[in-house]
């Protein structure tokens, strides 16, 4: 095979699994070899679009292929750990639908595995791929927002309802992940969950997380597959400036020149550091909706898998970084006591 291209092999192919599939097929350094179901619809459904795959629920097929230089994997989530482990004892590269395991041991794990095989195991944290988010961490790092104060995420629908995960290891890794690319990935001081299970006992359908920030940032994460309204939203409020960022806009980003201005005033002792001789300035200036070069989240993340892969590129969303987002989505544990 051509060493400018990487053979794959995908397993699972139900809900986000097409969507990978398409990609991979469409990168002109991915040759798709093989693809893993256990669904014969499924099978069915690969077959009627692309003939000339191979298709198998034998996943013994695409782990000993000698060919297969890479695995990607699209399965519930409580499967993700033991086929990554999987994957990598093989010595196949892997990407991984998020989150990367449900243990922060477990990650660790696979980032021993890969290290000693010299193999790249990277997460799917699409959203580290969409150009809006790329757009405010820029405007972060510049400066041009001031400090961060806060962000406050909401991610909402009405369904779809899952079993195998909650709400929050559902749908917040997502926030998560974002939250600590954009603030450059710290450690938090504290982090709690609210969470409330209403269809199914144990599972939680609605959660509130708080995360508190090195220098009093906070995030509030509000999740829940119970909303009357799809939502897909998040707010960074700063000294200077705030930023909307709304994935199901048309305009993705919108800049505020909007805040709140201590301003000192003279005092009768003509002592302007007087705390009690300090008002405050309401400033509501222009609104920026910023030109964004899209392009598909899900495609750029492959490119980058693969020059990854090709060119010993640092991985953006590799186990450094989902360590962090699964040790923040454990340390928000559920209550014992919930009913």
């Amino acid at each position: 095979m051509n060493e400018d291209m990487v053979s794959v092999g995908l397993i699972g192919c139900g809900y986000w699994g097409p969507n990978l599939l398409r990609n991979l097929v469409a990168n002109p350094k991915c040759e798709v070899k093989w693809v893993v179901d256990i669904s014969n619809n499924r099978q069915e459904y690969v077959r009627g679009i692309y003939p000339a795959l191979k298709i198998t629920d034998d996943l013994g097929d695409v782990l000993y292929d000698n060919d297969v230089k890479a695995i990607i994997i699209a399965t519930p989530a409580k499967s993700h750990y033991s086929l990554t482990i999987s994957a990598l004892k093989a010595g196949k590269h892997v990407l991984v639908e998020k989150p990367m395991a449900m243990k922060v041991e477990e990650v660790d794990k696979i980032g021993t595995i890969a290290k000693e095989n010299n193999l790249v195991a990277m997460a799917g944290h699409t959203f580290l791929y969409n150009a809006a988010v790329r757009l405010v961490k820029q405007l972060i790092n510049s400066g041009e927002l001031g400090a961060i104060r806060y962000i406050y995420s909401q991610r909402l629908n009405l369904g779809r309802i899952r079993s195998d995960v909650d709400a929050l290891w559902n749908l917040a890794p997502h926030d998560v992940s974002i939250i600590q690319y954009w603030l450059g990935n710290p450690k938090p001081v504290r982090v709690t969950r609210n969470g409330m299970a209403y269809v199914q006992n144990g599972v939680d359908d609605v959660v509130f997380m708080n995360i508190i920030y090195p220098g009093n940032i906070m995030a509030n994460i509000h999740v829940s597959w119970l909303d009357p309204h799809k939502v897909r939203r998040m707010i960074v409020v700063s000294s200077k400036k705030m930023v909307l960022y709304d994935d199901i806009a048309e305009n993705k980003i919108a800049i505020y020149d909007k805040g709140i201005d201590r301003m000192a005033v003279l005092g009768e002792h003509m002592d302007f550091d007087d705390p009690s001789t300090f008002t405050f300035n309401h400033r509501s200036g222009d609104i920026i909706l910023p030109k964004i070069n899209w392009q598909e989240p899900l495609k750029v993340e492959i490119e980058h898998f693969v020059d990854c892969i090709l060119n010993g590129t640092e991985c953006l969303t590799g186990v450094d970084h989902t360590r962090k987002v699964v040790n923040i989505l454990s340390l928000g544990k559920r209550p014992t006591n919930d009913q």
